[in-house]
């Protein structure tokens, strides 16, 4: 395994606070990190790595603190609290270890996928002070904080594009560019010939065009960088060390398969020369790429040494997870999908690498929100859902909201609707007296999407998607062997609506190992634990957690195990 496996151990008397013992050392929580004076119950375990639970922010619609309606960076630090108040012991927070933020670099859209500058930040989002004390906010709470990178493209508005697009206006006919007159002309694709993917050059009236063309795959404002160029490499090389040297501890890659489009071994190669370049300035920079394509295609970019890639196999509306949900049965296979794709991840992985990171994820900001995807009994399913994600290895993605079950669908805009932080019936008030409430996106319609309530109304519900989300996240940190550890399904007890499997250390199960047993179905369910043989000698098993969808136990008797509908429990 990539990391060092942590195990727990409480402090005596003489200790101050809590330790966390690897492999290799101890690791203790940051100085002000908040111990209760009165524990209840197991702590958090706080990952040394990126194994843990990431949340997206999608920044534009999030929190708000100064009333222009737009999402911003110091309504993100104002509820870090939210996302984690450094106490281990707490369960008021949602207690994940890392934030993804979308990009924040100055765009002319508001999703800011498209830079003008990869050094500064979008005055709409605050400024680069804001970003910093971001920064060490996340750290004070033992927080990784990781930032979208995407420099498959940039804004037809950088300064790089508008200065070789006027040098090539200016170029009299029939002369040839000189690379050394205009250094950025080979920092994009530029051509004389008309090219599926490419757009035709203007004038700077819109109107006529120049005769040239240049690469731009997703439209016309988004031009495509020549990533074979040294020059642009250098470049991306510099903004990665510039956010490094800031404190970020990661980066997000958009759209790594199009890096070279329809090449996967040159998108490949480049994400190589990214990892290794990277890990040149921080050795445990994650690095997380979007490669959306079938699981076979991205499964084979691991051998560039980056840490993740995303799941798409078990996310959306029709991926593993949402259509075991809504059939309700199929637990082996559930497992046995989960088990299959771990061998698959790890026989790419470089000879010098200790692993991979599996980035399991349920819906983003892409894609439409979990709460369309169920027609009956819709809360139940939804919880269910995230609990499968949580569920599995490596670092779990979370898409903010999906833990209120937000509805969004069809519209880009939709799917980025404002964070719901209080219910007005009335007309909104933006920014800190508003709740931190976000305008959302322009062209949004109007739709309920927070049709199960806010999170001042979903707090206060003890049975409600956030609180069990909430618990769900807690369950996962409780657990390290949950997202570290190797999937083993048991045959002898999945049956039907019944998912079981092993959680590892290991090749095969030992006594410290977890048992993990799901419900998939809505009716109580037993299960006879006495089945499975993997314990020989072994004459009792420990009932160490459960959750449950309507608030109701999870009973042991003996080797009989009872599941309520839904439920779900963590045996050893």
């Amino acid at each position: 395994m990539r990391s060092r496996f942590i195990k727990r151990v409480l402090c005596t008397a003489v200790c101050t606070g809590l330790l966390l013992l690897s492999g290799c050392g101890v690791y203790v929580p940051a100085e002000n990190a908040a111990v209760s004076e009165d524990p209840v119950g197991e702590p958090d375990i706080v990952p040394e790595d990126h194994f843990g639970t990431t949340y997206e922010i999608f920044v534009y619609s999030f929190a708000d603190s100064d009333g222009d309606g737009i999402g911003d960076l110091n309504g993100i630090s104002d509820k870090l609290d939210y996302l984690n108040d450094g106490n281990v012991y707490s369960r008021d927070d949602l207690g994940v270890n890392s934030i993804w933020l979308t990009p924040v670099f100055p765009s002319p859209t508001y999703h800011k996928y498209d830079a003008v500058d990869y050094y500064s930040i979008d005055p709409a989002f605050g400024t680069i002070e804001d970003m910093d004390a971001l920064i060490a906010g996340c750290h004070e709470r033992d927080v990784k904080l990781y930032m979208d990178l995407a420099v498959n493209h940039t804004s037809d508005s950088h300064p790089w594009f508008a200065q070789a697009a006027d040098y090539l206006r200016e170029l009299p006919e029939g002369d040839e560019p000189d690379h050394e007159a205009c250094p950025t002309f080979d920092y994009y694709n530029f051509t004389k010939e008309a090219k599926t993917g490419y757009e035709p050059l203007r004038d700077k009236t819109g109107k006529k065009e120049t005769g040239w063309y240049y690469e731009a795959r997703f439209w016309s404002g988004m031009p495509d960088l020549n990533l074979d160029s040294a020059l642009v490499r250098a470049e991306i090389a510099s903004v990665m060390k510039f956010w490094i040297e800031r404190g970020i501890d990661g980066f997000r890659l958009d759209a790594v398969t199009s890096y070279y489009t329809e090449d996967h071994a040159r998108s490949a190669e480049f994400l190589g020369w990214l990892s290794e370049t990277a890990r040149g300035m921080k050795e445990d920079v994650y690095l997380v790429g979007e490669a959306w394509e079938n699981q076979d295609a991205y499964a084979t970019l691991y051998e560039t040494g980056v840490d993740s890639f995303f799941d798409f196999a078990f996310a959306g509306q029709e991926g593993v997870i949402a259509q075991t949900v809504r059939k309700g049965k199929g637990g082996l296979k559930f497992a046995t999908r989960m088990a299959e794709e771990e061998t698959l991840y790890a026989s790419y992985a470089p000879p010098v690498s200790d692993g991979v990171i599996n980035a399991p994820f349920y819906t983003n900001h892409d894609m439409a929100r979990s709460a369309g995807y169920y027609a009956k009994d819709p809360v139940n399913r939804i919880k269910l859902a995230q609990l499968l994600n949580l569920m599995q290895t490596g670092n779990a993605f979370v898409y903010y909201g999906e833990e209120l079950g937000m509805r969004g669908s069809g519209k880009d805009e939709n799917k980025r609707a404002p964070f719901p932080w209080t219910a007005q019936e009335q007309a909104p008030i933006y920014g800190k007296a508003g709740g931190y409430l976000c305008r959302g996106p322009a062209d949004m319609e109007e739709f309920d999407s927070a049709p199960y309530g806010s999170l001042e109304e979903q707090s206060a519900d003890e049975l409600s998607i956030w609180n069990y989300c909430r618990q769900a996240i807690h369950l996962r940190a409780r657990h390290p062997l949950i997202a570290r550890g190797r999937t083993v399904p048991s045959e002898a007890l999945s049956a039907d609506s019944i998912c079981a499997f092993y959680r590892c250390e290991g090749e095969v199960p030992a006594t410290d190992d977890l048992l993990i047993v799901i419900n998939l179905g809505k009716e109580s369910t037993g299960v006879d634990l006495g089945q499975e043989d993997y314990f020989p000698g072994r004459t009792d098993i420990e009932l160490t957690d459960f959750l449950t969808v309507d608030g109701s136990d999870v009973t042991l008797e003996g080797f009989t195990l009872t599941l309520p509908g839904y439920a779900a429990a963590v045996l050893k």
